[in-house]
């Protein structure tokens, strides 16, 4: 098939089936890749060797001809799938009317539409208020400014197998050096880490390991000096670690005892990824501040901070913002993916696809040793390989699986502090042929090597 055939409108139009034309990469990606290669800096890599040309549904098609099956989401950003027409349409309709004036400069409705819907979303009945960013990055850069604001303290916790972002703050919250951090210090100041609840690594109750980690931080930070506790209440590149019960509800206890602000990194975990709106839902926990970004506005960047009021009101006028922060287009974008989410069955149809995604990796789990655990919610499930013998954790086998998989037509992302995870990430558009077949990819290839 040449590009001049290809269907080049995505969304749902887009054949949805895994189609190999070529090899991986055809002679067209391979193009593109010779041209990254020498224009673009060797520091931004990529992990499917393909040119994509369109996506929806849970495919997406390069520029070969070959469609791929999508189990990655483009990291979680794509949720309600991509080039999705409620999407198309709202971006569409505000590009022709403006794209840009600076909220900060002439306020728009959209903006504002989208923190009133943060307000009404995010965990908890008390009052709320949001700011408008560009990353999830940023978002967590600027809960830890409103934290330290609002306390009058500067000290800050992060867990162990965090990721928090790419900045020099949120590269000092990330817990792993590799790729993200080596190199690239020093970094801020005034940041600790506490031990996290790893059920399968740690052998601890969630209170024991809640205990375990606040008496570290008593000890080495101090309340008094705390301004906020941040966590992932489903770790995203660290592995999708899932605490054990009650290990949550005992940090957040603890941080209301003490006047720390508790803030939810919900980058990866939020709107409907893992079968509830937001995965501290899954806890029974209410953040102080939630940060929020990738499937909010469905591939658009835009980035959110949410939060009692009081504490997101300590920041002087002028303290929070930026050029882009809620840009028009991102925000036209997030109203229509989040109508999608709440109007269109998408919280259950994580459900749906989680259930299928841990029935097939747990019936793979009972036939081979070397997948030590599949952990997970809704559509956020992975699956950590290892030495059946000694339980370590096997970053060559993750990486081979990963590798056969895409060279068969199925995008797939691997994560963890030790690189064994391999992470399912579908959008939520996906059909159950389609993520079987996929999975039926992935365990051909682990079969094989």
């Amino acid at each position: 098939m040449s590009l001049d055939t290809l269907p080049l409108v995505g969304g749902p139009s887009l054949p949805q089936e895994r189609r190999l034309v070529t090899a991986i990469p055809g002679p067209r990606s391979q193009e593109l890749l010779d041209r990254k290669a020498a224009a673009v800096a060797s520091g931004v890599g990529h992990t499917v060797p393909i040119q994509a040309v369109a996506a929806g549904g849970g495919v997406v098609v390069d520029a070969d001809g070959n469609s791929l099956i999508d189990l990655g989401s483009g990291i979680a950003v794509t949720s309600v799938g991509n080039a999705h027409p409620a999407v198309v349409k709202a971006v569409q309709d505000q590009v022709a009317a403006f794209t840009h004036t600076c909220f900060m400069i002439s306020p728009y409705d959209s903006y504002v539409a989208v923190a009133e819907a943060l307000n009404r979303l995010t965990p908890g009945d008390h009052a709320k208020k949001s700011a408008l960013f560009n990353s999830g990055a940023e978002a967590v850069e600027n809960a830890i400014k409103i934290a330290r604001k609002f306390t009058g303290r500067q000290a800050v916790v992060a867990f162990d197998h965090a990721y928090h972002g790419r900045t020099n703050l949120t590269m000092a919250l990330t817990a792993k050096n590799m790729p993200y951090k080596s190199g690239f210090g020093p970094f801020a100041a005034e940041v600790y880490r506490a031990p996290l609840s790893y059920p399968f690594r740690d052998g601890l109750t969630g209170p024991e390991a809640a205990a375990k980690a606040i008496s570290l931080i008593e000890k080495q930070v101090g309340a008094d000096n705390l301004a906020a506790v941040i966590i992932e209440p489903i770790q995203g590149e660290g592995g999708f670690i899932v605490p054990a019960d009650g290990f949550l509800n005992a940090i957040v206890d603890w941080c209301r005892d003490n006047g720390v602000v508790f803030i939810a990194d919900e980058v990866q975990s939020g709107f409907a990824r893992t079968g509830a709106m937001f995965a501290s839902e899954h806890f029974g926990i209410v953040p102080d501040l939630v940060t929020t970004a990738k499937g909010i506005a469905a591939g658009l960047p835009l980035a959110a901070v949410t939060g009692r009021a009081e504490i997101m009101d300590a920041t002087h006028t002028g303290g929070l913002g930026g050029t882009y922060g809620g840009n028009p287009i991102a925000c036209a974008a997030a109203l229509a993916s989040i109508d999608a989410f709440e109007n269109e069955g998408l919280i259950e149809r994580a459900r749906q696809i989680g259930d299928v995604l841990k029935g097939r990796l747990h019936q793979l789990q009972q036939n081979d040793p070397r997948i030590g655990d599949v952990r997970g919610h809704g559509a956020m499930i992975a699956a950590e390989f290892v030495d059946p013998t000694t339980g370590a954790p096997d970053a060559a086998l993750t990486a081979a699986v990963a590798k056969a998989a895409i060279a068969e037509g199925v995008i797939v992302l691997t994560c963890g502090t030790y690189g064994n995870v391999i992470r399912f990430l579908p959008p939520l558009s996906i059909g159950d042929d389609l993520l079987n077949e996929g999975l039926d990819v992935v365990a051909a290839a682990l079969d094989r090597i």
